[in-house]
């Protein structure tokens, strides 16, 4: 379908070769004013908007580009490609042939002057507007867009995990216990096989007057037993761990938000720990900011992700090393890092670290940063990450220091 030209143009072309100075000067004039309209129009849109002649050089954008692409107005006639290298310019000007109304569509990343997700469309322009054929690029700043959808594929996948998080805890958690207690009584008959003399030994007094010691053979055997009923114990608790750990992480406690300090969550979070730690070989430091404004908090969900944070390092540093925590604030946050010494996380696994599941550990159930990330968020509060490897990790937990209230439409006085 041909372009619908202006009913304005129409009557001017039509007796252009009639008109004098004057009636020349009147349509110059409503045309600089068509001009100023649509340039007005075209710099109030969001969208990047740019008009490409035949060999890829701009030679119109408004200011929605500069925005997006960083593009200033002394770079007219540069190549496309110098601002989008992006931008498959071989495929879109094979558009600009292709006949008809036919528009195309790329997406892509940008990095300047900021990371953003853009959607271009491309379709092409007949050669009455610029002189001859060209292409008009739109820009779409998609980046938000983008993020909705993922937080909707996670809050999917985070539903599905709570349906099966009911399942897991029915099918396994039942059986578990179940296995425990006859764990419990299958101990108690390995005792009753040493003997009195296996109860005297702890201080315990004998079930008789008499003493009836185990043969060699009978408490060698019960020796052995006991040890694999160590590992059948210590093998439960793990399962028993994982599954509480998937529960905590899907099934979140309501926040107990109260004003408390940052400084007193770490203290308590390192001497619960410290034992565990320092017997690894690994010191610790703390350095705590002095007056560190108190911020509303869940103090016992905040240690979780302390102690989620301070068992990852530590687990991180297999040959020593230090860990050292550290709290600090600005006008709006209070902040609390965790760091450690050891390897550090490869570049190709820092995307995944927070996936569930996701773990570099042989034992490891994949679901501690979750719980982290979760209740960091439940906070209103974000994770920042760095890591080299070879040098280390740290975590970096910023908390707000007000709460988020909600806004209430005002009753206007009559």
């Amino acid at each position: 379908m041909a372009a619908t030209k202006s009913s304005f143009l129409d009557k001017v072309l039509g007796r252009i070769g009639r008109l004098d100075t004057e009636g020349l000067q009147t349509v110059v004039q409503r045309l600089a004013r068509e001009r100023s309209f649509l340039e007005t129009l075209f710099n109030t849109i969001e969208d990047g908007v740019l008009v490409v002649d035949e060999h890829g050089r701009v030679i119109y954008f408004n200011h929605a580009v500069t925005r997006l692409i960083g593009m200033q107005p002394s770079e007219e006639e540069l190549h496309i490609t110098k601002f989008l290298p992006e931008v498959d310019w071989e495929k879109i000007s094979r558009t600009d042939h292709a006949g008809g109304a036919h528009v195309t569509r790329h997406e892509f990343e940008i990095h300047y002057p900021r990371p953003r997700f853009l959607r271009l469309y491309a379709a092409p322009l007949d050669g009455t507007a610029i002189g001859s054929s060209g292409v008009a690029l739109i820009l779409h700043d998609a980046t938000e867009a983008r993020q909705k959808t993922f937080e909707a594929i996670e809050s999917e996948r985070v539903q599905a995990l709570t349906l099966l998080a009911a399942s897991v805890a029915h099918e396994i958690g039942n059986p578990l216990n179940a296995l425990h207690i006859h764990l419990q009584l299958m101990e108690r008959e390995v005792k009753k096989l040493k003997g009195d003399e296996w109860r005297v030994a702890r201080g315990k007094k004998p079930a008789s007057s008499i003493q009836h010691p185990a043969s060699p053979e009978i408490a060698e055997t019960a020796k052995k037993l006991e040890q694999y009923l160590d590992v059948a114990k210590g093998e439960i608790h793990r399962l028993d761990y994982i599954v509480t750990q998937f529960l905590g992480a899907i099934r979140p406690a309501p926040l107990q938000m109260k004003i408390c300090s940052l400084n007193d969550v770490v203290e308590k979070t390192v001497d619960l720990l410290r034992p565990e730690i320092e017997n690894r070989g690994i010191a610790i430091k703390t350095k705590l900011a002095r007056q560190l404004t108190a911020t509303p908090i869940d103090a016992t969900q905040i240690q979780q992700v302390l102690v989620n944070l301070v068992k990852n390092a530590s687990q991180a540093m297999t040959t020593g090393g230090t860990l050292t925590l550290q709290t600090g604030e600005n006008s709006d946050a209070v902040w609390v890092s965790v760091a450690d010494t050891g390897g550090g996380i490869p570049q190709e696994q820092l995307n995944r670290i927070f996936e569930p599941f996701y773990t570099t550990k042989k034992k490891g159930s994949g679901l501690g940063l979750m719980i982290v990330q979760r209740i960091v968020r439940a906070h209103n509060g974000r994770i920042e990450l760095e890591s080299n490897v070879g040098k280390g990790t740290t975590f970096r937990v910023w908390l707000p220091l007000h709460e988020r209230k909600p806004r209430l439409l005002e009753n206007k006085k009559s």
